[in-house]
């Protein structure tokens, strides 16, 4: 399997800049891919859609203000600014970072974070080692007062495709968001309102919450062309021991479990064993889910449309079939849909 069999052209105009007001009114390719039938909605009419019962299983992430700015002194003791990136976290007060000028961010160096070039250090953090991605790095504060000066004080991370300022950063927050840990969103459900789901509910449809952090690795560029040997990146997935219980009694009575987004399929195939069974647990996953894998637990999804030769196009290429997503999104670029984090959804069936 090469990689170059999920490459695709993309016009750069069809990269969402900006999200789509409301939430709702996104536009949805609807692709049933037994019949290969493709129709196309607003993500509203998912009211439609969705059959009585059917169980949509939500990520509750919350992104985080994962771009930190500092100061370091240089050799002539003067302040210079520097950019740090969070990408995973390892301990309560230790991240593996990126940063930027790498060459100046060496171990050994601390880093001052102020809210202005000349006013007070408000928190540090010293470069303690190397890593694959970047730099090890420990922050002088515990968790809880570390997330507070971050919430208040620096940005959430937007992909490098989208060039325009986010005016609203909650936008790039989904409404049923509880556990913060994420340096980007789950992007499928930025669709959902409170109304939506509130009307959803009404019909009988029912919600699960589980757990991913996404983490930078998501981004990772796939670098080998036979893409069976490319080494996938890990991230902190979980599960309650109710929700598990719920779910598996679910699939039991034959009711259709929807992941919404490929961040919960993720975490419900990766705890999902051979005889169809979930179960709750806590851990981080590397699971990479490509053509020929053995589904065990997901009967549809949604998801946005992702980015060519990327992990996820693989993964969305292994449920629907190779032929169907590349028709689907030949019909999403000749219709000028809008792709990636801000754009429009796909249903999948």
């Amino acid at each position: 399997m090469k990689l170059s069999d999920f490459d695709y052209h993309l016009p750069e105009e069809l990269i969402a800049q900006t999200p789509v007001e409301p939430r709702d009114h996104s536009r949805l390719l609807h692709l049933e891919k037994d019949s290969w039938n493709i129709q196309e909605w607003k993500f509203y009419d998912i009211l439609d859609i969705l059959w009585e019962n059917d169980v949509l299983v939500l990520n509750k992430t919350k992104v985080i203000n994962a771009r930190l700015h500092g100061y370091i002194k240089n050799i002539e003791w003067e302040e210079k600014e520097v950019e740090i990136f969070l990408h995973k976290q390892i301990d309560d007060i230790t991240w593996d970072c990126l940063v930027y000028p790498g060459k100046k961010l060496k171990p050994g160096k601390q880093v001052d974070f102020k809210l202005e070039k000349d006013g007070p250090v408000i928190m540090n953090w010293e470069i303690k080692d190397t890593s694959d991605s970047g730099r090890i790095v420990e922050f002088s504060k515990g968790w809880m007062e570390f997330m507070e000066i971050i919430e208040k004080l620096w940005e959430i991370p937007l992909p490098p495709y989208i060039k325009e300022k986010l005016e609203n950063s909650d936008r790039y927050q989904t409404v049923f968001n509880e556990i913060t840990g994420s340096v980007a969103a789950p992007t499928a459900g930025l669709h959902f309102t409170p109304e939506l789901i509130k009307k959803l509910e009404d019909k009988w449809v029912k919600f699960e919450k589980v757990l991913l952090h996404v983490w930078l690795g998501t981004f990772k560029n796939v670098e080998v062309e036979d893409v069976t040997t490319h080494k996938m990146h890990s991230e902190y997935i979980e599960i309650e021991d109710d929700v598990a219980k719920r779910l598996n009694q679910y699939k039991s009575e034959w009711k259709r479990i929807i992941s919404v987004g490929t961040t919960s399929i993720r975490v419900l195939e990766s705890f999902t064993d051979e005889t169809g069974l979930i179960s709750s647990w806590s851990m981080d996953t590397q699971i990479f889910i490509y053509p020929w894998y053995k589904w065990k637990f997901v009967d549809a999804m949604f998801t946005n449309f992702h980015l060519p030769k990327s992990t996820l196009l693989m993964l969305i290429s292994s449920f629907a079939g190779k032929q169907n997503i590349e028709k689907a999104y030949k019909y999403a670029v000749d219709n000028k849909f809008r792709f990636f984090s801000f754009g429009d959804a796909m249903f999948i069936e």
